[in-house]
């Protein structure tokens, strides 16, 4: 059993779903396992990860916009001090998740045909976003 790291560096110009698919399963194939198990991990309070359909953007549209419904900006916070978007963002989080387990069988991510692997911004700013990729298998 063998197990590697790696951090990984994402740009955002703003909110919305960015894939980072082919990047991840980049660094995976250059690490030579046939068979594991990667975890993939965003070290941030207001972004996160989701595995969402990689075929139509409107999908991507949609699901920002349901959770702009779910936390408004102009929501009845407490917690403000670093803007109108960054209470919201926490909600969003809180409401996705951070950690992605990803199954790694005869050396390919077990991913589904319209399955792609997205950092969310939660922020209206842009961001360094650093997700820390683990895989462990042989």
């Amino acid at each position: 059993m063998t197990q590697s790291a790696h951090k990984l560096e994402i740009s955002t110009r703003g909110q919305g779903l960015y894939e980072c698919t082919s990047t991840i399963d980049e660094w995976v194939r250059r690490q030579k396992m046939q068979t594991g198990l990667l975890t993939v991990f965003c070290r941030h309070t207001s972004a996160s990860l989701l595995i969402q359909e990689n075929a139509d953007p409107t999908v991507r549209h949609d699901i920002k916009a349901y959770f702009d419904h779910l936390a408004p900006e102009d929501g009845p916070y407490e917690h403000d001090s670093e803007g109108p978007d960054d209470m919201p963002a926490h909600l969003k989080t809180a409401l996705t998740q951070v950690q992605l387990s990803i199954p790694l069988i005869h050396g390919s991510l077990v991913l589904g045909t319209w399955q792609g692997i997205y950092l969310f911004e939660h922020r209206v700013r842009p961001h360094r976003r650093e997700i820390v990729l683990h895989l462990i298998g042989e």
